[in-house]
């Protein structure tokens, strides 16, 4: 993939907080400037998504589920998903997610924008993080098809958090040595404070990424462990009707009227090229 016709991103409003990461240059000059609010004593938690203008997260069609039909599979999406799979410990999807995106995904930066690999391999050297993120793989249920390339990489380490139930059925699969099974719940429902101090049982870990899906999200909403959502508008209309489901951000959790969240806007970026557009 060349960078060399990547303009980059325009920084329309930002707030400043904290300090700016130390992004390498070939970064910098592509996303412009990164800040934190600080989080001693426990991991910050992110989110990245990508939504349509009307709000759909998934066209929920067989083979155009994942994000990727969503933004077009516009290059400064994949540019600002790797950078944030660059800073996390650990990335945390559902097991939908597994399923909805490319059997050959691995969640890693230089799997999404292989272009840019020396730069995040660089970002994550300087802060010290020497090994790739722990892929992390959320379900309740245990239905995951270890014969993914995920689970069967010799270099990323993955943890699968599921419930005692999900971890028998896990085990009439043959389990790789480079796969973890943390379980212990009972209920059908993983709460994320089980989730994360799972990851942190395995690790340290200062900042952890969760890129879906919708129900997930939701549950980190939910119990006040969500820090920061990066959201990607996508210039499209996708559109709904009767004969298929296509959810927004959240699924499963109502907010609104009763307890809205309200959120801060920190920072606007906008992409030029071919698969972003301005309008009115």
């Amino acid at each position: 993939m060349n960078t060399t016709a990547l303009v980059p991103l325009e920084t329309l409003y930002e707030v400043e907080r904290g300090h700016a990461l130390p992004l390498p240059p070939d970064l910098a000059t592509l996303y412009g400037q990164l800040q934190f609010l600080p989080h001693p004593g426990r991991p910050y938690v992110i989110g990245n998504f990508v939504t349509t203008l009307d709000g759909v997260v998934t066209l929920n069609v067989p083979g155009k589920a994942g994000g990727g039909p969503i933004s077009g599979f516009n290059q400064h999406e994949h540019l600002v998903m790797g950078l944030l799979r660059a800073l996390a410990d650990a990335v945390i999807v559902g097991a939908g997610t597994l399923r909805a995106v490319s059997p050959h995904h691995l969640w890693t930066a230089q799997f999404i924008y292989p272009a840019l690999s020396d730069g995040y391999l660089q970002l994550r050297t300087s802060l010290g993080k020497l090994e790739p993120p722990l892929n992390v793989i959320v379900t309740a249920s245990g239905e995951v098809d270890l014969d993914l390339p995920v689970f069967q990489s010799d270099e990323d380490r993955v943890l699968i958090v599921t419930t005692t139930q999900g971890e028998k059925r896990i085990h009439e699969q043959s389990v790789p040595p480079t796969v973890q099974i943390a379980s212990g719940q009972r209920t059908d429902i993983l709460r994320t404070q089980t989730i994360v101090q799972a990851v942190c049982d395995l690790r340290p870990c200062a900042m952890l990424l969760v890129e879906g899906g919708t129900r997930l999200l939701g549950t980190f909403l939910e119990e006040g462990l969500l820090d920061e959502l990066f959201l990607t508008l996508s210039p499209q209309i996708a559109g709904r009707d009767t004969t298929i489901e296509r959810p927004g951000l959240v699924t499963g959790t109502l907010f609104a009227p009763e307890r809205p969240l309200w959120g801060i806007l920190v920072s606007v970026k906008r992409g030029r090229g071919p698969a972003i557009h301005g309008g009115g």
